[in-house]
């Protein structure tokens, strides 16, 4: 939960960077990315039409990458997906600045989105994705039914907490970076987001070093 927690916050707070800094490009949020490249066409905004569907296109370039990675590298560690999330916003960056331009343009918020999509593979079940990281609304529908089925009686604390948690985290991430955005100004708003990403990728190192020292010693145990 708290591994989760940190990377919600470290979502929130880059989706406001790009946000905030940008012709309104959504990073975190595909579902707007969609409605925005269908319906950009029809209000004659054909920029902002591909641009969307550039976008969702870099996302699942992200997870599709990181799965692969994943599979063949980094096998239940979430270290991995957000050094993959940091190497993007660090080309994001890079390209922004030498770009020179006063706002986030879309090529930049591409390599973003592609770090976006690569975060939400941090935690991969049985071959699934078991927490979205920037799947906000996914959140808030388990956490209705979670607390559904603990007033029902079907259920405890448990069925809606990490929920809850995850959302608050999303939403303080989005409050800091909006903070941020007041004294940061334009593009160095990228390079505040890849600082963020840098200290969570050390913060993800470290829990993946307690995660193998536990299960080497309930492997030992076991034998």
């Amino acid at each position: 939960m708290r591994l989760s927690a940190v990377l919600s916050v470290l979502a929130g707070f880059i989706g406001a960077a790009a946000y905030a800094h940008s012709e309104g490009y959504f990073v975190t949020f595909m579902t707007g990315n969609t409605e925005r490249g269908i319906l950009g066409h029809f209000a004659g905004d054909h920029t902002l039409a591909f641009g969307a569907a550039a976008i969702i296109v870099c996302f699942l370039a992200g997870v599709f990458v990181a799965s692969i990675c994943r599979r063949f590298w980094w096998n239940n560690h979430p270290h991995g997906a957000t050094m993959l999330t940091t190497a993007a916003l660090f080309v994001a960056a890079v390209t922004d600045y030498l770009l020179g331009e006063r706002s986030i343009g879309l090529l930049p918020i591409l390599f973003v989105a592609f770090g976006m999509g690569a975060i939400n593979t941090s935690f991969v079940k049985n071959g699934e994705v078991s927490v979205p990281v920037t799947y906000v609304t996914g959140t808030l529908v388990k956490f209705a039914q979670g607390v559904e089925r603990h007033i029902a009686g079907g259920g405890g604390v448990r069925d809606w907490l990490g929920y809850a948690v995850q959302y608050v985290s999303f939403a303080m991430g989005a409050v800091i970076g909006g903070v941020v955005s007041l004294f940061v100004n334009g593009p160095s708003m990228l390079n505040a987001a890849f600082v963020g990403s840098l200290l969570v990728a050390g913060y993800t190192w470290r829990a993946d070093i307690r995660w193998v020292r536990r299960n080497v010693r309930l492997g030992a145990g076991e034998e």
